[in-house]
């Protein structure tokens, strides 16, 4: 399930949650957002009065504005609030608490409300036995409610800033907090610096502001209620801060030279954290963030190999494609999957963009196999599969067995083709195609018979063929016709298989090195076999695994698997084609194992969740 880090242009300022984990609870279930399963962090968790219950602080992600202060407990959503105190109780504005409402309640270091709660409050929610389900809200509050009590504030100038919701005045002057501190540190990745800025506070309970864009390049955070002496500082990585009175509160602004910056609130001691990502040098890839991978998934840099793995129970490998004859970058193939890592796939045509070896999708062979190279493959329930199949369509017509020759949709009168339909042409005139059901169980009869050139039909699979080579073909519609993909190799359960891509070679298998490059007509003379970037998909514990090589041969990243630890791997496309890439990190803009950019590429494995 894909958990991913949340950030927000200074145009739309986040308050974003803690990176503290959470105690794990009983009974915990993910949480849903927009579709998106959220870090296990945000998990529900289980009140002592048996209720499931929601953290305060995951509550603006799913556009409740909060003032998460276990003595003034505030909840607003829609224009309607709901207020609690020890002292009162639940109390509403637009709404009146149902009866038997359960308190908040501490768990660890965060407070807790209930799903029942929530409910009251109109957020849409709904519970299944997967998950708890939000849809994305249409806007995120910029900044946390003020004490109940206090005066009015005017709406900050920031779009995205809730308006205030009247309350009681309040006397002037009410100060709930004191800037105490201020710590900076900056780190640099690659050619991307990672600033951090923590502003410490005296006081308790969750410290109000609000927030808006800096006029050139940072951002500026109103404090109404926090009492700070003025002060200008040179923080270092090219960040300053002025902090100034403002009314009976203050103002701070931090000037971080561009970028992107997440800001969010820790407590005992209360603090807020502003972390600011720079990425200015594009010349190489954002690199992994070690500290904000998605759950499930484990880095390893070890020298110059660098290894992602996945839990399989959360994630299961796909091979996606782009359309025949296009390419797209690495990122763009996870994006389009709903993925959360991908490597590059299969070697390809450089002048044409198309692959030259066996992609097999959904059941659906949709490239033609050379019969020669390692493959690799996945079944419906994720299971990795490596070997050497030789998959073929086999149709079955009067009694005769045809093998089809090619998966092209050029028309090629001396042979028996086959094309996954995608609307393309296929045929020319002398030639039969005929359209039959794409998942070979189902394709027991001619769907449609058409002469000359002809569109293909998404869905079906079409077979063109010159009637006068191959009459024992039909040539009408209803007609029985059975189309079956056998695989022909019996180092794997391959029948399983409902998605594959050949490359290769093969580098280990069952912890044995298998690596053969006469076996699969691979020239140890040629570019193809140079020492460059290497890529690799294999199992790490059982765990599958994408590894990226710096430099090396074949050979090389052989001994670095496995002495890693790798139990079976395939070498994928290599050198300029090398990439390995997941999704979050920092400011939300992906991390890379590769350094330096890839090309564009016409199919990638990406892990998908389950």
């Amino acid at each position: 399930m894909q958990r991913p880090t949340a950030f927000r242009r200074l145009s739309a300022p986040l308050l974003a949650l803690s990176l503290t984990a959470l105690a794990a609870g009983a009974q915990a279930r993910p949480l849903s957002v927009g579709g998106t399963v959220q870090s296990e962090a945000l998990d529900s968790r289980l009140l002592s009065s048996g209720g499931e219950a929601l953290a305060v602080w995951t509550l603006p992600r799913l556009g409740v504005a909060v003032r998460n202060d276990p003595q003034d407990l505030r909840l607003r959503f829609a224009g309607r609030e709901l207020h609690w105190s020890p002292a009162q109780g639940w109390q509403g504005t637009g709404l009146t608490p149902p009866p038997g409402l359960p308190a908040p309640e501490r768990v660890g270091q965060s407070l807790y409300v209930s799903l029942d709660a929530l409910r009251a409050l109109g957020l849409p929610l709904s519970v299944t036995p997967q998950a708890i389900e939000v849809p994305a809200p249409s806007s995120v509050p910029a900044g946390t409610l003020p004490p109940s009590g206090a005066a009015p504030l005017p709406p900050a100038t920031a779009p995205s800033a809730p308006a205030a919701l009247p309350s009681s005045p309040a006397p002037a002057g009410r100060v709930t907090h004191q800037l105490q501190n201020v710590r900076h540190s900056s780190t640099r990745q690659r050619t991307l610096e990672v600033q951090r800025t923590v502003l410490e506070f005296g006081g308790s309970g969750e410290v109000f502001y609000r927030v808006q864009p800096a006029a050139d390049d940072g951002v500026t955070l109103s404090l109404p209620y926090v009492q700070a002496a003025p002060r200008s500082d040179t923080l270092g990585g090219g960040t300053s801060l002025q902090v100034a009175p403002e009314g009976s509160g203050s103002r701070i602004e931090l000037h971080t030279g561009g970028g992107q910056t997440r800001i969010f609130q820790l407590q005992n001691p209360p603090r807020i954290v502003l972390d600011t990502v720079v990425y200015s040098d594009r010349s190489q890839t954002p690199p992994v963030a070690a500290a904000l991978l998605p759950a499930g998934v484990r880095y390893q840099q070890l020298g110059g190999l660098s290894l992602l793995s996945f839990d399989p129970a959360r994630y299961r490998p796909r091979v996606v494609s782009a359309p025949w004859g296009e390419r797209a970058g690495l990122a763009q193939l996870v994006r389009s999957a709903g993925g959360v890592a991908g490597i590059n796939g299969g070697y390809f045509d450089m002048k044409t963009g198309k692959p030259v070896d066996l992609v097999a999708q959904s059941g659906v062979m949709r490239i033609g196999s050379l019969q020669k190279r390692a493959t690799l493959g996945f079944s419906t329930a994720g299971e990795v599969l490596l070997g050497y199949p030789a998959p073929r369509y086999v149709v079955e017509a009067g009694g005769q067995q045809l093998l089809v020759n090619q998966m092209t949709p050029s028309p090629r009168p001396d042979l028996l083709t086959a094309w996954a339909g995608d609307g393309r042409l296929v045929g020319a005139d002398g030639l039969v195609t005929l359209e039959v059901a794409q998942d070979p169980a189902k394709a027991g009869r001619v769907l449609s018979a058409r002469s000359g050139q002809v569109k293909t039909t998404p869905g079906r699979l079409s077979l063109t063929f010159d009637p006068a080579r191959f009459p024992a073909l039909p040539r009408a519609a209803g007609a029985p016709l059975t189309v079956r993909l056998e695989w022909n190799a019996s180092d794997a359960p391959w029948p399983s298989a409902r998605d594959a891509l050949s490359a290769g070679p093969l580098l280990l298998r069952g912890g044995q090195d298998v690596l053969d490059p006469r076996r699969e007509g691979f020239d140890t003379s040629g570019s193809i076999w140079r020492p460059t970037h290497q890529t690799a998909f294999g199992l790490l514990n059982g765990w599958p695994t994408f590894a990226y090589l710096q430099y090396g041969s074949p050979e090389q990243m052989l001994a670095a698997l496995r002495s890693a630890g790798l139990s079976d791997a395939v070498r994928m496309d290599s050198g300029s084609s090398s990439a390995v890439y997941l999704t979050g990190g920092y400011a939300d803009l992906g991390g890379y194992l590769n350094p330096g950019w890839s090309r564009d590429i016409p199919n990638a494995v990406v892990m998908v969740p389950r």
